[in-house]
Formats: C-alpha cells, sequence, structure tokens
C-alpha cells in the first residue's frame, strides 16, 4: 500500500534551544485534510541526544520469523550513545516511549559509543552500529539488542580486531556476508568540518567484508586518503551478490560485488566531479554524497549530494556502469546569489537558482532519502549533522530543516520537486529544529 505515515527523527542540538529531541509523525495521506503536516510529536525524555539514524525491530529478512513484529523503531542518540525504543505499533499516528537503554550500559558493556545505524537481524535481533568509543575516539564495530526484550546483549563482533572507524552497514542473509563503511571520528568531528585534519585519519577510507554468520572480519579494502565512505546499499534481488558504497569526500561511488573465488571486490561505478570555486573553506567543493538508496525493483539509484545541493538519479541496467537519467537541486552551497562563486565546472553552465516551495526558502542541502515502495516518491531531508549544518548552512540552523517530496519518472527516468509539498520544521511550538531519517510506517525501500 501506498505510504501514509512517516516518521521523522528530529534534534534540538546545536540550535541553541534547549529542547529534547523528538520523533515526528507526517500525515503523507493527500485525501487527509492534515497532509504534509506533523500529527505527533514524541519528545525523548533527555537534552542533546543528536537523534540521527533509525531503524526498525524487524526487516523483511525476519518475516519468516513468527515472533517477530514490525511494531518497534530503534532510535539511537548519535551523540548520547542513549537508545530509546519507541512502540509505534499500538498507535502508529501517536507513538509512545517503550524503553530507554542509557548510555553508562553501553560505555560499560561493550566498551562502544556515538550509535549511528540500525538494522534487524535475521534472528530477529537488533545491530546497531557504532562510530567510536566513549571518550569519542575513533573504534569500528557493533552492538546488539535482544529482539523481543531489546535488552543490551553486548558486542556482535566475534573476538576480532575492529576497524579504526565505523558507521554503516548492510548485510546479505543468502551469501552470509555483513559489508560496513567508516565513517569519521567523533570528537574531531563535532567540531565541525577541518581541513587541517584532511590526511591524518579522521576521515575513513575504509570498506569492511564481514562474515555473517562467523562474525569475523574477513576483507578490508582501502578506498583511498580521506574518500570517506558513507552509505552501503545491497541491491533487493536477494540472490544478486552486489551493492554500493558512496564515498563523501571523494565523489565516487563504488560497486563491490562477489567473485566466483567466493570473495569481494570492489569497482569504481560513478565520479561526481569537485567543482573549482572562490568564497569556500576549501579551493574546490566535493561531490558530499550522503545517502545512497535503491529502488526495490533495483532499477534505479538515488544520490543525495548534500554540498552541491543536488539529488541525482540513476538507471542500474548495467550495474557496473549506472546512467545518469535525472537531477534536481533543492540546495546547496553554490546557489545563485550566495558567498560561493563556481569558477569551473564540469556539469554545470551557471549555478543553480535557490528554492522556494509555499513562500519558504529552502536552506541546506539534500541529506537523507527515503523512497516509496512503488519508487514513484523520494522523500527527503536537508540536515546532515547539526555540528557541521551550523557550519555550512548557519540558515538552516536558524530557519529549520524542511521535509519535501521529489516526483519520480520511473518509466524515462526524471526528477521533479513536487511545490504542493513541504513540511516545514521551522515552524515547530519549541522552535526550529534539524530533521534526518525517514521512516515510514508501512513499509519503506531500506529494510
Amino acid at each position: 500500500p501506498r505510504e501514509e505515515v512517516a516518521y521523522v527523527t528530529c534534534t534540538y542540538r546545536g540550535t541553541g534551544n534547549d529542547q529534547p529531541d523528538f520523533l515526528a509523525t507526517i500525515d503523507l495521506n493527500p485525501r487527509s485534510p492534515s497532509y504534509s503536516q506533523v500529527i505527533h510529536r514524541l519528545p525523548v525524555p533527555n537534552l542533546k541526544d543528536e537523534l540521527h539514524s533509525s531503524g526498525w525491530s524487524a526487516g523483511s529478512t525476519c518475516f519468516g520469523n513468527v515472533t517477530t513484529r514490525r511494531n518497534k523503531l530503534i532510535l539511537p542518540g548519535l551523540i548520547s550513545s542513549r537508545i530509546y525504543v519507541v512502540d509505534v505499533g499500538t498507535q502508529c499516528r501517536a507513538p509512545k516511549l517503550y524503553k530507554t537503554i542509557e548510555p553508562v550500559d553501553v560505555f560499560w558493556k561493550c566498551d562502544k559509543g556515538y550509535l549511528s545505524v540500525v538494522h534487524s537481524l535475521p534472528n530477529g535481533d537488533v545491530l546497531i552500529a557504532n562510530m567510536g568509543d566513549p571518550a569519542g575516539n575513533g573504534k569500528g564495530g557493533f552492538i546488539v539488542l535482544d529482539g523481543e526484550t531489546f535488552e543490551l546483549k553486548g558486542n556482535w563482533e566475534n573476538e576480532c580486531e575492529v576497524p579504526p572507524t565505523g558507521y554503516d552497514f548492510w548485510y546479505h542473509p543468502r551469501q552470509n556476508v555483513l559489508i560496513s563503511s567508516a565513517g569519521v571520528v567523533p570528537k574531531r568531528a563535532g567540531y565541525g568540518f577541518n581541513p587541517d585534519d584532511l590526511k591524518k585519519g579522521v576521515f575513513g577510507r575504509h570498506l569492511n567484508v564481514w562474515n555473517l554468520s562467523c562474525r569475523t572480519l574477513t576483507q578490508c579494502f582501502d578506498l583511498g586518503e580521506d574518500s570517506l565512505p558513507l552509505t552501503v546499499k545491497f541491491l533487493h534481488n536477494p540472490d544478486a551478490a552486489e551493492g554500493y558504497v558512496s564515498c563523501a569526500l571523494s565523489g565516487i561511488v563504488y560497486r563491490f560485488y562477489k567473485r566466483e573465488a567466493k570473495n569481494w571486490a570492489v569497482e569504481e561505478a560513478i565520479r561526481i566531479p569537485a567543482k573549482e570555486v572562490t568564497g569556500w573553506i576549501l579551493p574546490k567543493i566535493p561531490a558530499f554524497t550522503v545517502d545512497l538508496i535503491i529502488s526495490t525493483d533495483d532499477q534505479y539509484m538515488y544520490l543525495s549530494n548534500w554540498l552541491h545541493g543536488d539529488i541525482r538519479q540513476y538507471e542500474l541496467s548495467r550495474t557496473c556502469k549506472p546512467r545518469l537519467v535525472g537531477q534536481v537541486f533543492v540546495g546547496g552551497s553554490i546557489l545563485k546569489g550566495g558567498p560561493v562563486a563556481v569558477c569551473r565546472d564540469e556539469e554545470l553552465k551557471c549555478q543553480p537558482e535557490p528554492l522556494v516551495i509555499k513562500c519558504k526558502r529552502v536552506y541546506g542541502g539534500p541529506s537523507k532519502l527515503q523512497l516509496s515502495v512503488d519508487g514513484k516518491r523520494l522523500y527527503v531531508t536537508n540536515s546532515f549533522y547539526s555540528a557541521w549544518d551550523k557550519q555550512f548552512y548557519p540558515n538552516l540552523v536558524k530557519e529549520g530543516s524542511v521535509l519535501l517530496q521529489i516526483d519520480v519518472d520511473t518509466e524515462q527516468g526524471g526528477l521533479t520537486v513536487n511545490k504542493n509539498f513541504l513540511v516545514d520544521f521551522g515552524k515547530e511550538p519549541n522552535g526550529p529544529c534539524l530533521a534526518h531519517d525517514i521512516r515510514f510506517a508501512s513499509a519503506d525501500s531500506t529494510s
């Protein structure tokens, strides 16, 4: 069925407003009088958690498990390392807090912190990636929650050396593999993006391959210094042993795939050129691709380019060479009339116009994506991480985030901003906030 309700994580951290973060419930039913409005807010009990990613208590790989239900949403605090379990099954339009796991438990039991991406495992447990240790030093790996009681079980990896950093992951049950990305060193990234950190190991460079059943690290690919691999996605076809990882600072999307020898390999699939500019902190603005999503029919891939400001649609008939078929700008750092002047651009002839919807000027750049199951509606928020939002898009922090809908041409390819849809988080009762992750109550393309 068409998505009718969305859950969006919202934070006040970094805005100067001492309010608790909250989970916003959005009405997506075009026939509803409250269409494209926040219909419920679930504030968490603490301040400055930085609700970032979210994940379901059960995904499609759990559907053979009769005891598993997709009725809980897991919200880890990126900064606090606190974990909230939210009941969305009892009342889908008015979720309630079900359980809280305090950071001291995560610190003592797992020696982990700075929790990021959440996915449910085939056995019904919940796996959460971490970016660092309790002190904010880089440390990869995962923690596990019991899928029924949501008790903290401990670390997932089985007595092996963990990667130096971590962020995102996805797994493939039929191939017995889990693949994770690198991310950044949390305590350095918390001060914002510093060009002096380049070539100092702050920004990750590795793609890690794990044995899913043995929980051991089996391969590690070096994708280049300061490449910063973030988002990892497999194709949805359960027999297709391949997927993609987007590297934020290098602007490269790599395809990873399984060889006949049962090991994995990577190859460059997409390269988005940097733009030569004046008025920015570096002479070039990289293609900072922060999210990647694949349609459920594996026909199209979408990239959000946070600094340039565009969303890209690629056709995947040849998975080794995706073809750009759609592009739309919804903000970014290179807009006309801004402080940045583009000196050399390999793709555009002129700087894009600012986006205005329903008299609202949209600041920031496209960040988190979510796609309807039929592939026709792409939803996007424009906050990446509060410290970096404040640095690159101060007007975004001042005016608040938005949730936009992009209409997708699934026949020929093409993207169009829907001018009738706008969720303005600048008009929240407690002041403007920053919105990030998106989940649908019915089903979405990333679980």
